[in-house]
């Protein structure tokens, strides 16, 4: 994984893991800002204090230059303890205040669409966290601080979290359609008639990223960057796995860029348009733009494509799983319900048996028959349940799991994969293209909210007085 790529997982884990937001304005002493009046901000008083400066004014709201230097400070710990390398100082801090401007703005919005977050959704939030991490929230807690994250900080966060989320919610992904033609054509493409005739494309790729908050000059920089690559390509003056290894900020740049051979239905489409003019060997020519940035990109080789690779993605994975389920309530707390299943956990550690603990102990419908719940497609579970069986092992058992339901342990007993039903097929193409267009028009909807912003970068301005 290249250093970028680190870099932005590391951002867009704010509130997630020990990234704080400091959301929180100090006052703007330094700077001559524009009150609500039209006054400008009277200058400090000569005390001896330090004075806090404006790093950004977002709109009707500012970015001081400690919020700046506490989150860049934050995540530079985080990429170091990840073992990822650090961009260069003043790279990071302009990335990290790009990020910040970015979030500023959606919480502004936010705000003017009356999105809120009340104290029992962070609550959950962070339980959920906690359970994720196979911890109590308290001990959870002493972990998150240990990084040097203030519990209220990181509560803070999370509440950001859940206010984007809610905004992206509103403003995109709700007003994403997907036709029964868009899935129908889906799902003709993945196993229709031709299936067997379909080329697969072996394609190798360089990637040069513009994220979606971008400044135009960014942009450009980025664009120029990739031609440059491009010409070194075309030319065959440079090998285009090295230049991959060396240029290139995918996650694949330490294979050479090598995606494989892939069904069309399996590569952006922007690639699939592409290859259809190319000879095995050659280069694309001109660059390719993506929701990511530049791509450029090289035909290596086509065959026919196989039937099992290209249905992949429209056969359901099932899985045999059976649990006990504790419900919370009526004389059991969270701790205990917690703490019984640990115990019968190691129980069966030791030889106990599963389906008779569930039998005894289970308070769901399946306990008669052991625990165990069948087949399971995906879909069919709680969003929770379904993210911990799909982590384990065949015969591997959970650490318990809260739903809404109460805590759970699973055990996965085996797994298959099912052709599904028509029903089900069209329920995963309506999915799929439905987080694509998603993806899209979420990208596309952060650039516009960024470009009718009023930003004013204040951070590397020389000063005038």
């Amino acid at each position: 994984m290249g250093i970028m790529k680190k870099f932005r997982l590391a951002l867009m884990a704010v509130g997630l893991v020990a990234v704080a937001s400091f959301l929180s304005v100090a006052p703007a002493q330094a700077q001559d800002l524009p009150n609500a009046g039209g006054q400008s901000a009277q200058p400090a008083p000569s005390n001896g204090q330090t004075v806090d400066t404006i790093a950004a004014v977002v709109n009707d709201g500012v970015i001081t230059q400690r919020e700046l230097d506490e989150r860049t400070g934050l995540i530079s710990r985080r990429l170091q303890q990840q073992n990822a390398p650090v961009p260069p100082a003043d790279q990071l801090r302009q990335q990290v205040l790009n990020q910040m401007v970015l979030e500023r703005i959606q919480l502004q919005k936010a705000k003017e669409d009356g999105i809120t977050v009340d104290d029992a959704a962070v609550q959950k939030t962070l339980e959920r966290l906690a359970q994720a991490n196979g911890l109590t929230l308290d001990v959870y807690r002493s972990k998150i601080e240990a990084q040097g994250v203030p519990w209220s900080t990181f509560t803070r966060d999370a509440r950001t979290e859940l206010t984007l989320s809610r905004l992206r919610e509103k403003e995109v992904d709700s007003k994403v359609t997907v036709s029964d033609a868009e899935v129908a054509n889906y799902v003709a493409s993945q196993r229709g008639p031709n299936v067997g005739l379909t080329s697969d494309l072996h394609i190798e790729h360089i990637l040069v990223k513009v994220p979606a908050n971008a400044a135009q000059n960014d942009i450009i920089a980025a664009e120029q960057k990739a031609q440059g690559i491009l010409q070194q390509a075309v030319t065959g003056d440079t090998k285009f796995e090295k230049l991959a290894k060396s240029d290139s900020q995918a996650a694949d740049a330490s294979k050479g860029g090598d995606m494989g051979f892939q069904p069309p239905s399996q590569l952006p489409p922007e690639f699939v348009k592409a290859a259809g003019a190319l000879r095995p060997g050659q280069v694309n020519p001109d660059l390719i733009r993506t929701a990511d940035g530049f791509e450029i990109m090289r035909l290596v080789e086509r065959r026919a494509g196989q039937g099992a690779a290209s249905s992949d993605s429209t056969k359901v994975v099932q899985t045999h799983v059976r649990h006990i389920l504790l419900r919370v309530g009526d004389g059991m707390s969270e701790p205990q319900a917690r703490q019984k299943l640990l115990e019968i956990k190691r129980e069966i550690s030791e030889g106990g048996d599963f389906a008779k603990f569930a039998s005894t102990y289970s308070q769901d419908g399946s306990a008669s028959q052991g625990g165990d719940l069948g087949w399971i497609s995906p879909g069919e579970t709680v969003p929770e349940f379904e993210r911990a069986m799909n982590s384990l092992q065949d015969g591997q058992i959970s650490e318990p799991v809260r739903s809404e339901y109460g805590y759970h342990l699973i055990q996965v007993m085996g797994r298959r994969e099912s052709q599904g039903s028509v029903a089900q097929q069209m329920d995963q193409a309506r999915q799929a293209i439905g987080q694509r267009k998603a993806e899209q028009a979420y990208a596309d909807w952060l650039r516009e909210l960024r470009d009718t912003a009023y930003v004013d970068i204040k951070v590397g301005k020389p000063n005038l007085q």
